[in-house]
């Protein structure tokens, strides 16, 4: 039995500390990454169907009117089986308060049952918002552990901290 990240990042424009920043890679992709050069767990990226406007302030306007309809956007190659892994740690930024719409539209579709999920956010302030609680009913069954939150602006310096949370 293994380790298994899924994540949604997304790169592109972001908010960062008041200003808006282009980035190449999503902040929550990076701390995906440091999650598996400590542990060796594989990736999954969650990716939606139709790509979210790279402009922000688009975006933003896009993932409120999901939230509000309680969408579950399509996404590419879902994740269908988690039955090999034991720890899933589950990753993804802080919009309007919860999880990205997609990451329900993952997450609904596998059996938590007997897994150990340990998640992790990104943000600009807002923690997990209401994402725990929402984790509690999406992943039924799991053991849900201590999850981790890391400011998006922050994550290029966490790798230490990641490490910490890991256990390692």
């Amino acid at each position: 039995m293994s380790d298994l990240v899924i994540y949604f990042s997304r790169a592109g424009e972001n908010y960062f500390g008041g200003e808006l920043k282009n980035i190449e890679k999503g902040n929550t992709e990076v701390i995906a990454e440091y999650i598996k050069d400590f542990t060796g767990a594989d990736l999954f990226k969650v990716e939606p169907a139709v790509e979210y406007p790279s402009d922000y302030m688009k975006c933003i306007d896009v993932a409120k009117k999901e939230l509000q309809k309680d969408a579950r956007p399509e996404i590419k190659n879902p994740l269908e089986d988690i039955s090999s892994y034991d720890t899933i740690y589950i990753g993804f930024p802080n919009w309007w308060g919860t999880l990205p719409m997609p990451m329900f539209t993952q997450l609904e579709k596998l059996d938590f049952t007997g897994k150990t999920v340990k998640a992790f956010v990104t943000h600009e302030g807002s923690g997990f918002g209401s994402a725990e609680k929402d984790l509690k009913k999406l992943c039924k069954g799991a053991e849900i552990k201590k999850g981790l939150s890391i400011p998006g602006a922050n994550v290029y310096d966490a790798k230490d901290i990641v490490e910490t949370w890991l256990g390692k």
